[in-house]
């Protein structure tokens, strides 16, 4: 008979932390919630670190190249979605280390001989107000124009009047010359009063446009997560089938690390993914891998030479591995377990190895529970799936809004890669649901709430930092009655 493991499979909802002396210099603005991406060994520094314990997962509901901008500026990392072509996701993480730089690929583009109407819709669309108007109409054609929210108006303007008839012509447009630096943009920019402006080539295609906004990004952004060149961290979704072709092409556009999307990592497919991409690159290109969800799997991959490891199956709120496979493993004894783990193989060979929470968060405070039972970040896809920077659409649904969110195990996206077994090349069955998710609003607001809740917890557990909170923070087991009891109960609520 299969050996059985007598403890509980507990998930997050069943604990609570227990209070520590509170002293007067652990407040909100003393916790650091800084903490190690990938391994390193005792005594030096990692060599890529998480302002935030935050990194969004690896989906097409979740993460593109927008939400990976909007977390990198607020210290966390995104994966960019993986089950796409190579070149699209190549394309997506190009973005985002062009984004920071300041000189970004213009993504509103019109022809002179479109209309208003082709201006307000791709407004609509973008959320952007300065419209490069090209040629050819694509990012990089000779510049003609540009259009921005000044040039019309809506009230006067027939929809049907053409782009050619009202955008600033190019012979009256102030332009940088490729290879002008970003600090001699950002001077012209603040000189001629402007919210933009092109940098051209010396046919006059356009290369790249430089927003003022940029600038104040860098003020209002303290803890961006950046590159030594200033420029965004971000991370790709890949797979244990065509790695040897798309780890080049992500690397080639910049990525600074990828990691193995898979429902279960503990596989001879992921060792082989993880030795060939350390043994190509020297160990220079860091690699995440996982799922697993106990010490064995751990060590495996851990051995393989991961940089971190994602703990968690079946946990996700759109995830039906456990309803379909009867595989997997509550998401708190999963990390207490996979925690004890990664300390042990600390001790043994003086690498630490930091791990991944990922699934199970249904509640803010069970970020903070991931992190006291020994997680060093989590992964997050139902959470960032709501905010307006995820790539889905917001659909009004009853009285208010939700967002389109769906598993990369179902049929709409057809990530047969991420359940690979050897097999067909195909997905037998689904692993996960079509659902929506209250819409957010923007990222900003939702995420510094959090932030605020988890760093408040943390003080009432005298932890200014994530590793005070593993080596002193205290969990209780808790019963059905006491959970209920610490939401509103005996009342009548009044009608919000």
């Amino acid at each position: 008979m299969a050996k059985i493991i007598s403890e509980p499979s507990r998930t997050f909802g069943e604990y609570l932390l227990l209070p520590n002396l509170t002293t007067k210099d652990c407040v909100v603005e003393n916790v650091n919630l800084t903490t190690p991406l990938v391994r390193f060994k005792k005594g030096e520094e990692p060599e890529l670190k998480l302002n935030i314990p935050f990194t969004s997962a690896i989906m097409q509901s979740v993460s593109d190249h927008n939400m990976a901008i909007a977390l990198a500026k607020n210290g966390g990392i995104s994966f960019i979605y993986g089950s796409q072509s190579i070149e699209a996701e190549a394309e997506m993480v190009s973005r985002v280390k062009k984004y920071k730089a300041g000189f970004v690929i213009s993504d509103s583009n019109l022809k002179p001989d479109n209309t208003l109407e082709d201006v307000i819709k791709l407004k609509e669309k973008t959320g952007h107000s300065t419209i490069a108007i090209t040629e050819d109409g694509t990012s990089s054609g000779k510049l003609v124009g540009i259009v921005t929210s000044r040039d019309y108006r809506l009230t006067r303007d027939p929809l049907t009047k053409k782009v050619c008839e009202f955008m600033t012509k190019d012979e009256n447009l102030i332009v940088g010359k490729e290879g002008i630096t970003l600090s001699e943009a950002n001077d012209l920019i603040w000189q001629n009063k402007l919210n933009a402006i092109p940098i051209v080539d010396d046919n006059f295609n356009l290369v790249y446009m430089v927003f003022r906004k940029d600038y104040s990004d860098d003020k209002e952004n303290p803890r961006s997560l950046l590159d030594a060149q200033k420029r965004y961290i971000v991370g790709a979704g890949i797979n244990s089938r065509d790695y040897k072709e798309r780890v080049p092409a992500l690397v080639e556009a910049g990525v600074d690390i990828v990691c193995i999307d898979s429902s279960e990592g503990f596989s001879e497919w992921q060792y082989e993914t993880i030795k060939w991409i350390k043994d190509t690159y020297n160990g220079r290109v860091k690699v995440g891998a996982g799922n697993v969800v106990e010490r064995e799997g751990f060590r495996y991959l851990a051995d393989a030479g991961a940089d971190f490891i994602k703990v968690g199956i079946g946990g996700g709120s759109i995830c039906i591995t456990r309803e379909q496979k009867g595989i997997g493993r509550g998401q708190a004894s999963s990390v207490l377990e996979v925690s004890a783990a990664r300390d042990e193989y600390f001790e043994e060979t003086g690498i630490y190895v930091p791990i991944c929470s990922d699934g199970g968060i249904v509640h803010d405070y069970h970020i903070t529970l991931a992190l006291a039972m020994g997680a060093d970040f989590v992964m997050l896809g139902r959470y960032f799936a709501g905010f307006d920077e995820s790539p889905t659409s917001k659909v009004k649904y009853g009285n208010g809004f939700v967002k389109e969110y769906w598993g990369e195990g179902s049929n709409r996206a057809r990530n047969w890669a991420r359940y690979d077994l050897g097999g067909k090349s195909e997905l037998q069955f689904e692993e996960g649901v079509d659902s929506y998710v209250p819409y957010a609003g923007k990222l900003d607001d939702g995420l510094g709430t959090t932030l605020y809740k988890i760093k408040s917890t943390m003080c009432n557990c005298g932890a200014k930092s994530i590793k005070e909170l593993q080596e002193n923070g205290r969990l209780s087991i808790a019963s059905a009655v006491s959970i209920s009891e610490g939401s509103a109960h005996d009342v009548i609520l009044k009608n919000q």
